[in-house]
């Protein structure tokens, strides 16, 4: 990679999407944000209502150092956000 590149931030490597995880009928896509060293929590979560995906996204305050522990978090945020309001969510 060249110097410049590297100063200008030019074909950086980006990380891995995570796997989305099936919850009552809703897909969650955990996306955490990177943010200076960090990882800000975040997260989409769709779901088909009468034939029209629908999605909601789901971005909090916390931040992470850990992209895993992000994941993991954003995850347990998104399922609770869907035991609390179902498909309101998409309101």
């Amino acid at each position: 990679m060249s110097l410049f590149k590297k100063l200008f931030g030019g074909g950086g490597a980006k990380s891995p999407a995570a796997e989305p995880i099936e919850y009552k009928g809703f897909l969650i896509f955990p996306d955490p944000v990177p943010e200076d060293g960090q990882f800000r929590l975040a997260a989409r979560i769709e779901k088909e209502i009468n034939g029209e995906a629908k999605v909601h996204h789901l971005i909090r305050a916390d931040v992470i150092r850990d992209r895993d522990q992000a994941i993991d978090a954003a995850l347990r945020k998104a399922r609770q956000m869907i035991d609390m309001q179902g498909e309101r969510i998409f309101r």
